[in-house]
């Protein structure tokens, strides 16, 4: 059974719901819809986090730790202007994964984060998703910077935060208290395809 606080609510605060995501952008490549969340993506995101996959991520996580982390991305759109967002395909029916522009607590600035699920990695996604998701942040929100926070052993994302333009930032490892890769998404940074 699904937990209550994990179901939609329905009635006038589905429609006050529906009207605050509605505020969040959304962003279009040829393939992939970055769409605000919805409850119902919650399913997929704790499938990602509560797995062995997780394991780059801090995880794997239990439900409820990866619901803290699934409404913290949420809530950054109206507390921070900035969030997360789900990934589909261009129909916007199948979630493929999740882009964000957040900050956790212990952050020391932005970060630009991905999860993707198993059946769409090395389908070139989360590039696409987080080219788009870099582009927006750094030039449309003009966010004085944005960072990759990569565990050492990630090393698909340490690939894509390289093939992103982002640069390994030495000073902001040293001032994190745990063993952590800084990469650094610098605005006018080419992006290659």
């Amino acid at each position: 059974m699904i937990p209550r606080h994990e179901q939609p609510t329905p009635g006038k605060a589905a429609l006050l719901g529906g009207r605050i995501s509605g505020e969040v952008p959304e962003l279009r490549t040829a393939r992939l819809l970055l769409r605000a969340p919805r409850i119902e993506d919650f399913a997929t995101y704790a499938d990602i986090l509560c797995g062995p996959r997780a394991a780059h991520v801090g995880g794997p996580l239990s439900r409820p730790d990866a619901w803290a982390d699934f409404t913290n991305y949420v809530a950054g759109w109206m507390l921070h202007g900035h969030g997360s967002w789900t990934i589909t395909d261009t129909r916007g029916r199948d979630v493929i994964g999740f882009v964000m522009v957040g900050l956790e607590p212990g952050d020391h600035e932005p970060e630009l984060g991905y999860l993707m699920t198993e059946a769409a990695e090395g389908n070139g996604y989360a590039f696409e998703a987080a080219t788009e998701a870099r582009t927006f942040a750094l030039s449309t929100l003009r966010l004085p910077s944005l960072v990759s926070y990569i565990a050492p052993g990630n090393t698909r994302s340490i690939a894509l935060a390289e093939k992103l333009g982002a640069v390994r930032d030495g000073a902001a490892e040293a001032a994190i208290d745990h063993d952590i890769l800084v990469y650094r998404h610098v605005p006018d940074r080419r992006i290659t395809q």
